[in-house]
C-alpha cells in the first residue's frame, strides 16, 4: 500500500505552516502574518512510533490571491483533501471560532476520512478551556496544541497514527488494475478503448472533443481484468472555452489519480504540444507509471524510423527517461496486447518491495562508487535506508542532513535504484530524513544488522 497521507486544512493565518515545520522539526514551510503565503502544496515524510505517514501543507481555504492564483491555490487544496487518509482541521484559539472557520468545516462536511480538530496558539495550560467553543464546528477529535511553546506534539502525532490506515489491509489478491488512457484532442483514445472491449462502447470521431467525460470501460484480457479509463481531449487551457471543457480536466486529472497505469497518447504525424507537458507534469506529480505510446503508427510506418519518434520523446521529456514507448494503430489493434503486457509489468513493478538488507548494500556501494559532494566542509553522511510503502515504491533515506545531498546526487541514487532493483520504469519516491546524531549506524551496519 501507499504511504498514508494526512493533509493540514483551515482558513488563512492559523499556524498551519507552523504546524507543518514543527510537526517535521524542521523550517520548510514560509510562516509569515501575511495572508496567502502557501499558495502550493507542500509534503515532508513523518516517522511516529514505527508508522510513516506523508504530511501536506496546504493555503489558506477562502483567501482571494492578490496574483489572480485563487482558483490554482483552491484547487491545490482539493487535490489534498481528495488524497488525504487523515485531516487536520486547523483553528486560532486566541482569535477564537470565526465564521470562515464554520465554512471550512461545512466543505469538509461530506468527507468520510478522519478529521482531528487541532486548535492552535493554545500556549498556556489555561487556555485550552477556550477550545471549546470549536466544539460547536462538529468535527472531530479537539486537540489543544502550541507551536511555539511546543506543547502536545506527541498527543497530537498520537492521535494521527491512530487514525492512519491499517497496515493489513493491503489486498493480497490479485486486483483489477486501472489504465488511464489520457492526450490531447482526437489522438485515438476512444478508437484504443472500444479495441481493447471488442466494441463500440465509446462514440468515434475525427471531430475533436468528442468524449466529454472520464469513461470506465471493464474488459478481460488472457484471464486478467482491466479497467480502461477514457478521458476527455484536452487543449491550452486558455482556449478552454465551455464549463463541460473545464470539468473535463478536471475528470481527467481524477483519472490520473485514479490510475495505477497512464497511458500517455500521441499522434504519430502531429507533433508534441503544451497540453502534452501538462498533462505529464500532471502524471509525474502523482508518481505514477506511464507508457508513451505513438498512434497511429500507421500513418507513418515505412516513412519513419521509430527511433526517431523515441529520441523527439526523450529530447522533451529527459526526467521521464526510464518511461518506456510503445507504438500502435488503435483502429486494428497492432502491438495493443504487447502495450497491456508492459502495463501489467509496470503495474507489478509498483507494487514490489524490496528487503532491507539488499537495499542498504545497494545503497553502499552506490556510495563508495561516487561519494555524494562535500557540503559546509563535511562529508555527507547516509545512515541506512528502507522502502516504506509501493504504488509508488517509497525509499525513506536516514542520513545526517538532508539538505547536505545535492538534486543531481539524488538523482544518481533514484537511477542506481533503478537499475539494480525491480523499479526499473517506474516512479520511485526519495525522501531523505535526518537521523539523530548520536545514532551511529551506518549503511554498512543496516545491511547487517537487518537481514
Amino acid at each position: 500500500m501507499s504511504v498514508p497521507q494526512v493533509a493540514i486544512v483551515g482558513r488563512p493565518n492559523v499556524g498551519k505552516s507552523s504546524l507543518f515545520n514543527w510537526i517535521a522539526r524542521r523550517r520548510l514551510a514560509i510562516v509569515d502574518n501575511f495572508e496567502g503565503v502557501t499558495r502550493d502544496r507542500m509534503t515532508t515524510m513523518i516517522e511516529f512510533e514505527e508508522r510513516f505517514f506523508e504530511l501536506i501543507d496546504t493555503g489558506g481555504m477562502g483567501i482571494e490571491d492578490p496574483d489572480d492564483l485563487t482558483a490554482d491555490v483552491q484547487r491545490q487544496i482539493e487535490m489534498a483533501i481528495n488524497c488525504a487518509d487523515v485531516i487536520l482541521l486547523v483553528v486560532d484559539v486566541q482569535t477564537g471560532l470565526m465564521p470562515l472557520d464554520e465554512l471550512v468545516a461545512e466543505r469538509l462536511r461530506g468527507v468520510e476520512r478522519p478529521v482531528i480538530l487541532v486548535a492552535n496558539k493554545a500556549d498556556q495550560d489555561h487556555q485550552d478551556i477556550h477550545a471549546d467553543e470549536f466544539h460547536r464546528m462538529g468535527r472531530g477529535h479537539l486537540q489543544t496544541v502550541s507551536t511555539t511553546q511546543n506543547r502536545n506534539r506527541e498527543d497530537l502525532l498520537r492521535l494521527i497514527v491512530e487514525r492512519l490506515p491499517d497496515k493489513s489491509e493491503e489486498d493480497v489478491s490479485e486486483p483489477e488494475m486501472k489504465l488511464a488512457i489520457v492526450g490531447r484532442r482526437n489522438v485515438g483514445k476512444s478508437t484504443f478503448v472500444n479495441t481493447l472491449s471488442e466494441a463500440d462502447r465509446m462514440i468515434v470521431s475525427e471531430v475533436p472533443g468528442t468524449t466529454r467525460d472520464s469513461v470506465d470501460v471493464r474488459f478481460e484480457m488472457d484471464g486478467q481484468t482491466f479497467i480502461a479509463m477514457d478521458t476527455p481531449g484536452l487543449r491550452k487551457r486558455k482556449s478552454q472555452r465551455t464549463d463541460i471543457e473545464f470539468y473535463g480536466l478536471h475528470r481527467a486529472q481524477r483519472s490520473i489519480r485514479r490510475a495505477d497505469v497512464v497511458l500517455m497518447f500521441f499522434d504519430a504525424s502531429e507533433t508534441i504540444s503544451k497540453v502534452d507537458k501538462q498533462l505529464l507534469g500532471y502524471v509525474m506529480e502523482n508518481y505514477k507509471p506511464v507508457i508513451f505510446v505513438v498512434n497511429k503508427w500507421d500513418k507513418l510506418h515505412g516513412t519513419v524510423p521509430t527511433d526517431r519518434w523515441v529520441k523527439y520523446l526523450r529530447s522533451n521529456f529527459p526526467t521521464l527517461a526510464y518511461a518506456p514507448i510503445a507504438f500502435t494503430t488503435g483502429e486494428t489493434g497492432k502491438n495493443v496486447k504487447a502495450l497491456l503486457n508492459h502495463a501489467s509489468m509496470l503495474f507489478k513493478q509498483a507494487r514490489d518491495r524490496v528487503q532491507t538488507a539488499p537495499l542498504n548494500k545497494l545503497i553502499s556501494a552506490a556510495v563508495q562508487a561516487h561519494q555524494p559532494p562535500m557540503y559546509q566542509n563535511r562529508r555527507p553522511k547516509i545512515f541506512y535506508a528502507t522502502q516504506v510503502a509501493t504504488e509508488p515504491p517509497t525509499i525513506v533515506v536516514m542520513c545526517r542532513e538532508p539538505k547536505s545531498f545535492a538534486n543531481d546526487y539524488q538523482r544518481y541514487l533514484l537511477g542506481v535504484m533503478r537499475d539494480h532493483l525491480s523499479f526499473g520504469e517506474v516512479p520511485i519516491k526519495l525522501y531523505l530524513q535526518k537521523k539523530s546524531k548520536n545514532d551511529a549506524e551506518t549503511v554498512e551496519g543496516a545491511s547487517e544488522a537487518k537481514r
